[in-house]
């Protein structure tokens, strides 16, 4: 008999989410779905999909806006790891959520690497001692262990991402929510990144253009298009569907090509 008490624990149930920004954009239209503790899931699209737009939701970074609800017959929700995302409630679903965006420099503020990793744990009213703790040993799980007195002005474009990255772990999340985590990073950096994510323990959305590395690093892919959830699946099988990827602005990603084709030429040569 399966203990349903093993089974992991829902850490983001989205229900009926749909949000129009102020010129009349529908950005999402009724996206429903769950991510269990632990799953790494991809989120792709085309340009304007609206994958953006539904990370910025997992934190409460845009305003509440309702011009859409009136079609729906269930109200929407947000929840992370039980605590429902509302003005009330921001400050516990920050603690929460670890977000990282596009561009770095949309986050990093402080003027050392280390006053910028500690900016997060000293708002959660944390003993310096702790604070201090979190900055050493965020900066060690991304790679930049020494970097605390750099100025974050000086640093590539991959150290600032890992900067960033190591501001949020230091808030210990139980989910992340990275928008292009991998753009604009050389080979070795991207490796250096992929590494990182993989050693983290909580769920993760990773939003992404670069279908290869979702079926690299996510066991699940989601595919928005035109704000609408279109498809949620194992992302192996869902991004191998060369109809339906095409359908949505998609392509098959090379290295699910090269296996199909490598299948197919060693089952013309058993023939």
């Amino acid at each position: 008999m399966t203990n349903l008490d093993d089974s992991p624990r829902t850490v983001l149930e989205i229900q009926h989410l749909s949000y129009q920004y102020a010129g009349g954009c529908v950005a999402l239209d009724d996206v429903s779905f769950t991510v269990s503790h632990g799953e790494v899931v991809g989120l792709v699209g085309p340009s304007g999909a609206g994958k953006s737009t539904l990370l910025m939701h997992l934190n409460g970074l845009l305003p509440d806006r309702r011009e859409l609800r009136q079609r729906r017959t269930e109200p929407p929700s947000v929840i992370v790891d039980g605590v429902p995302v509302r003005e009330d409630t921001l400050s516990d679903v920050r603690r929460k959520v670890g977000f990282l965006f596009q561009d770095p420099d949309d986050q990093l503020f402080c003027p050392t690497v280390e006053e910028d990793v500690a900016f997060g744990p000293l708002h959660l009213d944390l003993p310096r001692e702790e604070v201090r703790r979190r900055v050493r040993e965020s900066l060690a799980a991304v790679g930049l262990d020494g970097y605390g007195s750099r100025s974050t002005v000086r640093l590539s474009v991959g150290e600032r991402k890992r900067v960033c990255l190591a501001g949020v772990f230091a808030c210990q999340p139980t989910l992340l929510a990275l928008d292009e985590p991998f753009s604009n990073l050389d080979p070795r950096s991207r490796r250096a990144l992929i590494a990182i994510l993989r050693d983290f323990p909580g769920a993760q959305i990773i939003a992404t253009h670069d279908l290869d590395l979702i079926v690299e690093v996510c066991s699940r892919v989601i595919i928005l298009d035109q704000g609408r959830l279109q498809a949620d699946g194992p992302a192996c099988q869902i991004l191998s569907d060369q109809e339906l990827v095409e359908k949505h602005g998609l392509e098959v990603p090379l290295r699910l090509r090269l296996a199909s084709d490598h299948e197919a030429m060693h089952s013309t040569r058993s023939v």
